[in-house]
Formats: C-alpha cells, sequence, structure tokens
C-alpha cells in the first residue's frame, strides 16, 4: 500500500493578493516560506520514501523545503499542476464575481480525470512505499474528491501548506 502525504504549497505573492494564479509559477512569499518551514520540521522524521511536486516554482520550492532534513531530491509531474483558469489566469478574484467564465477553464471533469491520473500514478510508481506531494488547492481538493468519491463541494479546502494523509 502507498501512503501519501498531500500538501498545498506555502502562501504565495499572488495568493495574499487575490489573483488567480492558475498555471503561472507563482513565488512564495515570507509566510509561504515560514509555513514549508514549520511543516518541514514537523516531518523531518516521518519516513518519507519519495517527494514529488507539482512542476510550478512554488509548489517545487515548497516540496524542497520540506524534503531538506531527508535529502532526497524532488521529482515533479504536470499531473499536480493547479486547475487551468484560461482568460481568468492573472485576474484579480474579486473582480471575477459575476463574470462569465470563459471556455478555456480547464472543466472539473478533465481535472478530475488528471487527479485520477495522479493516484494511479503513484500506486504504480511507488507502490509500498511513502510519498510526499506538493500540489495546489484545486487540484488537491480534485484528488481528494476522486478518492473518497465524493463532489469536490464536499472536499474542505486545505490551507497553505496542511498536510493530509492517505492510504492508496
Amino acid at each position: 500500500m502507498t501512503t501519501l502525504y498531500l500538501v498545498r504549497h506555502g502562501e504565495t505573492v499572488d495568493n495574499a493578493a487575490q489573483i488567480l494564479q492558475g498555471h503561472l509559477q507563482g513565488e512564495l512569499n515570507e509566510r509561504g516560506i515560514q509555513q514549508a518551514e514549520t511543516t518541514r520540521d514537523k516531518l523531518k522524521d516521518e519516513p518519507i520514501d519519495v517527494f514529488v511536486s507539482s512542476d510550478l516554482k512554488r509548489s517545487v520550492d515548497t516540496c524542497r523545503i520540506i524534503a531538506a532534513p531527508h535529502h532526497k531530491e524532488v521529482e515533479t509531474t504536470p499531473l499536480l499542476r493547479e486547475r487551468d483558469w484560461g482568460d481568468f489566469t492573472g485576474k484579480f478574484i474579486p473582480d471575477l464575481k459575476d463574470k462569465p467564465w470563459p471556455e478555456n477553464v480547464e472543466s472539473l471533469e478533465v481535472l478530475k480525470q488528471r487527479a485520477l491520473k495522479f493516484l494511479e500514478f503513484l500506486r504504480t510508481s511507488y507502490p509500498n512505499k511513502t510519498v510526499l506531494a506538493v500540489g495546489h488547492g484545486i487540484i488537491n481538493k480534485a484528488i481528494q474528491s476522486v478518492y473518497f468519491h465524493k463532489p469536490m463541494g464536499e472536499i474542505q479546502k486545505m490551507d497553505n501548506a496542511e498536510v493530509r494523509i492517505y492510504q492508496l
């Protein structure tokens, strides 16, 4: 059985500014770095075999901070990327309240298919291993939605640098 430590990246400059990041790289702010360091300190003695991250900078940076005491490299995968917000990417979230959704926003169906592929990737690539994976708010919600067979609306939002543990 594979154990998954699912983590959301630390807070970014754009999170704090309420900017919808999507596939933008993102930069951890000072608080985000501190959040990642706190998570690192909590997990430093856990027997984690593999560290996997979204290929976006904000997640890679978070994962590297957490992985440091384990002296392991961070593997990246686009399967863990945040939802593609299409034309909403880079926009101020409060300004989007009553705007019609662009057609190029990644659908929840496609997002959940990607989440399922990620879980299958972990099961087949790392059987009987403990994997820490750093993703993003919405993709992590999709992963949990698939895992629990529940609608995404029933999955509680993860805080920055929060960890949830699952057996696959």
